[in-house]
């Protein structure tokens, strides 16, 4: 799930990622890569609740699409089933999550 919350006094928008336990499995962690954070290069750390679910939120530039996917565990590459749309990925022909901000 989504929630953006656009701030009246910059050009940003602080976007909450969160993953619900149906989809993490009951993983141990959940890393947040795309556009933003030069995918693997510096994955975001995503905080784990107590009913399972995983959230952060991040401050992203208005105006732009930013692709996006969660990292479960290390090693399972999972989409946001609420994304405001899909493109093709080119290295591993899947497709990634789009936030628009």
């Amino acid at each position: 799930m989504i929630k953006k919350q656009f701030l009246k006094s910059k050009p940003l928008c602080k976007v909450t990622f969160s993953l619900q336990p149906e989809a993490v499995e009951d993983a141990k962690n959940v890393e947040l890569v795309g556009d933003f954070s030069q995918w693997t290069e510096s994955p975001i750390k995503m905080k784990k609740l107590k009913d399972g679910s995983f959230k952060t939120t991040v401050d992203l530039e208005v105006g732009k699409n930013y692709e996006f996917r969660y990292v479960i565990d290390g090693s399972k590459w999972e989409n946001d089933w609420e994304a405001d749309a899909y493109v093709p990925n080119n290295f591993t022909y899947e497709e990634n999550s789009v936030v628009t901000v």
